[in-house]
């Protein structure tokens, strides 16, 4: 070793001893053990949540097919509405231009027919 390398490694060594003298050994312990407590706890989560999501992927997948199985049902059900509606609507026109005194002016046919339009988005 040369002169130089001794010089760092005697700087080194002096700052070292400075450190200690500002910490005490205690409180480094005490930190350490806080430190692998908190580490325990977060691979406890972390095992917990790892379960958490391989439940949730196993429960999705077991109603995945029902959902999709039933969203087509209200789509195919939407459907048959819409087309049994618009037979309806063809009646009723065929109706109104047969016997129009049948059916109220459209002032109160609007007052009777209270429903709700699900095509509008709610506000």
């Amino acid at each position: 070793m040369n002169e130089e390398e001794e010089a760092i490694q005697v700087a080194s060594m002096a700052i070292c001893r400075q450190f200690k003298a500002l910490i005490d050994a205690k409180d480094i312990d005490s930190i350490n053990q806080l430190q692998h407590l908190i580490l325990g706890r977060l691979q406890d989560s972390n095992a917990v949540l790892t379960h958490f999501n391989e439940y949730s992927e196993r429960c999705y997948a077991d109603v995945s097919s029902d959902l999709s199985k039933n969203t087509r049902l209200l789509k195919s059900m939407k459907s048959d509405l819409d087309h049994i509606f618009m037979k309806l609507r063809s009646m009723k026109a065929k109706l109104m231009a047969t016997y129009p005194d049948a059916f109220p002016n459209d002032s109160a046919s609007k007052i009777l027919d209270q429903r709700p339009d699900l095509e509008r988005p709610l506000q």
